[in-house]
Order: structure tokens, then C-alpha cells, then sequence
């Protein structure tokens, strides 16, 4: 199947939440977990055909998020027990997951909360948690990204990609690609806002803990990352014990919707 497939509905103990499967059945499928401020619907569309030509790939709204009921859990904790029940429910015995940002945070705290879940690991455009030394978040980051209001075209291109001609032509292309999308649900709410930010703020991070994450790891971010500085992603790599770093030049936060064949072969191989 394509991007536009068909909406479901699970019921779990945090209401009835949405998702979607694209690609081939057959094999752990890789499940999506999403950025902040994000649902579903907020995948390029390119970047999904792509991933599900050789993987069933499944995205879905957690708790309080866009077209899901419920309300969002108030640690990280909590949002990868609500992944880790949309897993079981969905009746499958092990996955592999693909965490973008807050995602890759729920994607490292559901990988040490529910090992015998998880088969592979990717962590895109993330952190291990709070980290003092080397390169800082912009501090630009979390006036913008923390706006009352959606945030707009010139937000996400300062967010999320750098400021050379390419990059921001590729990043135009994505946003609109996605905007494009037909029956896009609806955005995050304020309490979903608030319930993510507190997540996100009282997280301790899994640095005491990473070598726990034995299971293999993909660490990627493009190289000139403002909100999650690609220095974050290598001291992950460090920690974990059986973790892969890729970094991408010219590319930022968004970096697997820019170099969307390169990512995916990674990826390809990666899971294969």
C-alpha cells in the first residue's frame, strides 16, 4: 500500500487509538514512533513509500495525539507503555522501531522497558538525555518550537534543516508533501503540548543505563542538527554497546526526509 492507507482503530486501556500499515506483510514489522508536536500524518509521504517497499511499517497516534482518544501520558516512560500495549494488541511478538526525536527518546526508554519486544532499534535525530559538554541546542530552538501556535513554514525550515540553497529546496519539497497529503488529521492539541513537554522535561535520559541496550542500533542525524546537535548522537553510539553511527552533510533535525534513498538503503541493510 501507499501513504493514503486506510485508517484503523485500536482499543486499548488509553482509549481508541488510530494507525496505519503500509508494505508487505511478513517478518517484525518496523513501527514509527513520531516527533514532538507530531502525528502520523506528519511522515513525508515519500519517505513512507520508500521505507515500505521491503517492510511493513506501521505509525500510529498515541494517546492524545491527532486522531487518537485518551490524553498523553506525562513521562516518557508512560507514552512507550502506550506503544508497547499498541505492539501487543496488534498481536505481534517482536518489532523492530524507528524513533525520530521525542521518538527516538520513547524508542531508547521502550527498548529498557520492554527488551523482549524490541529486535532492532534506529534513533533518528535524538538524544541519550541531557548531555553538558559539546555543541548546545540553538538557542533560537525552544522559543520556536515551543510556540502557542502551529509553528510555520519558516519554523520547521530553521528547525529542521540547515541554511544552505539545497537543503532548504529539499526541505520546501518535504513540507509540502506532507501538507498535501488528502484527509490529514488533526494536529496536537494543547494538552497533548503540555503533556509532551512535561515527558520530555522530567526524562532523565538513559545514559546511566545504556549499556543495558545491547540489542543492535542505529544512530543517525544529519550533521548540522540545531535542536538535537549530532554531537548527542555520537556519544549514544559510544554507550550502547552494539550501535552504528551515520551522520549526513548538508542536513539537519529532518535528515531522513532530505536524503530519503540514502537513509533507507542504511536502513535496508540496517534490519536486513
Amino acid at each position: 500500500m501507499t501513504a493514503e492507507s486506510r485508517i484503523n482503530s485500536l482499543e486499548t486501556s488509553y482509549g481508541r487509538l488510530a494507525w496505519r500499515a503500509d508494505g508487505p506483510e511478513g517478518g517484525a514489522p518496523l513501527v514509527l514512533f513520531q516527533r514532538f508536536r507530531g502525528t502520523m500524518d506528519d511522515w513525508d509521504p515519500t519517505f513512507i513509500h520508500a521505507l515500505s517497499a521491503k517492510h511493513r511499517v506501521i505509525r500510529f497516534d498515541s494517546a492524545g495525539i491527532g486522531r487518537s482518544e485518551g490524553t498523553v501520558p506525562d513521562s516518557v516512560g508512560g507514552i512507550a507503555a502506550v506503544a508497547a500495549e499498541v505492539v501487543q494488541k496488534l498481536g505481534f511478538n517482536q518489532v523492530d522501531i524507528l524513533g525520530w526525536s521525542l521518538g527516538g527518546i520513547i524508542g531508547q526508554q521502550f527498548a529498557l522497558d520492554f527488551p523482549n519486544l524490541v529486535r532492532c532499534l534506529i534513533v533518528a535525530g535524538s538524544s541519550p538525555g541531557p548531555i553538558a559538554d559539546g555543541p548546545q541546542q540553538d538557542p533560537r530552538v525552544l522559543q520556536v518550537m515551543t510556540k502557542a501556535t502551529d509553528n510555520d513554514e519558516r519554523d520547521f525550515l530553521f528547525l529542521f534543516y540547515p541554511e544552505t540553497e539545497t537543503a532548504v529546496a529539499e526541505g520546501r519539497a518535504s513540507l509540502k508533501r506532507i501538507e498535501s497529503q488528502p484527509n490529514k488529521g488533526p494536529g496536537v492539541s494543547a494538552a497533548g503540548f503540555m503533556g509532551q513537554i512535561k515527558a520530555i522535561s522530567t526524562w532523565q535520559g538513559v545514559l546511566g543505563r545504556a549499556k543495558e541496550l545491547k540489542l543492535p542500533i542505529l544512530v543517525a542525524n544529519g550533521a548540522h542538527d540545531v535542536m538535537l546537535p549530532a554531537y548527542r548522537s555520537y556519544v549514544l553510539s559510544q554507550q550502547a554497546p552494539n550501535a552504528k553511527l551515520v551522520l549526513y552533510p548538508d542536513a539537519g533535525h529532518a535528515f531522513l526526509f532530505q536524503v530519503i534513498d540514502d537513509f533507507v538503503a542504511e536502513i535496508d541493510r540496517f534490519l536486513a
